[in-house]
């Protein structure tokens, strides 16, 4: 009798004891559950949908320049005669055209040195500045072609003339003497300062010339043209 009662006390203890384990286990569970949700993750396509928003650079303010800064930045003006600007307009200056009959005064003169020379001075008369280019076309009367050139008297540049201002050409009367050489009184002299512009002028008196005749380029000064 005694070992039957203990055989059915010992499993009612055990199932007393596996039940207060589950109670105390349920209890401990109920208190442990969060009282608030956690808050939700964001899903792979929301974050994807959602582009990271780029930082915009920081600006920098530009300095303005000073009126002292200004007005070095400026490029000077360059003045032409007369404080003009140079280019040929009214508010550049006067332009320059050719030196011609209509525009200039020629004139033949005498020298004593160097011998057997004259002179051909050419001055604007106009109210423009003009260009003496290269040598006069030089003839004397009944002459069948122009006097030769002396290339050797060339300038550097084109004599420009200013209003009032003169430029000079040297004529060698005398050439090299040789047996078909012929000398001759010459009373007019042809001036063509351009192909188609012209004129006559007297010649000095006693002015006496060969075939050998030649004239020299338009030169800015007396002297220059006496060289040749």
């Amino acid at each position: 009798m005694r070992t039957l009662t203990r055989r059915l006390a010992l499993p009612a203890a055990a199932l007393t004891a596996a039940l207060a384990l589950t109670a105390c286990q349920s209890g401990t569970g109920d208190s442990a559950a969060p009282t608030t949700a956690p808050a939700s993750a964001a899903t792979p396509s929301q974050e994807a949908s959602t582009p990271e928003q780029p930082t915009a650079p920081a600006t920098r303010s530009t300095p303005k320049p000073t009126k002292a800064a200004a007005k070095s930045a400026t490029p000077a003006k360059t003045s032409g005669p007369s404080g003009k600007q140079p280019g040929g307009s009214a508010a550049d200056g006067p332009a320059r055209t050719l030196c011609t009959a209509e525009n200039t005064k020629v004139v033949a003169s005498k020298v004593s040195r160097p011998i057997n020379h004259v002179v051909l001075t050419v001055t604007n008369v106009g109210s423009r500045h003009c260009d003496a280019l290269n040598a006069p076309f030089v003839g004397f009367e009944n002459s069948q072609a122009p006097l030769g050139i002396l290339e050797e008297s060339k300038p550097q540049a084109v004599v420009g003339l200013a209003p009032g201002e003169s430029a000079y050409a040297s004529l060698v009367l005398m050439g090299e003497p040789t047996p078909d050489t012929h000398a001759r009184t010459v009373q007019k002299i042809s001036v063509y300062l351009t192909a188609n512009s012209g004129t006559t002028v007297t010649a000095p008196a006693g002015t006496y010339a060969d075939d050998g005749a030649a004239v020299s380029y338009w030169q800015r000064t007396l002297e220059d043209a006496l060289v040749y």
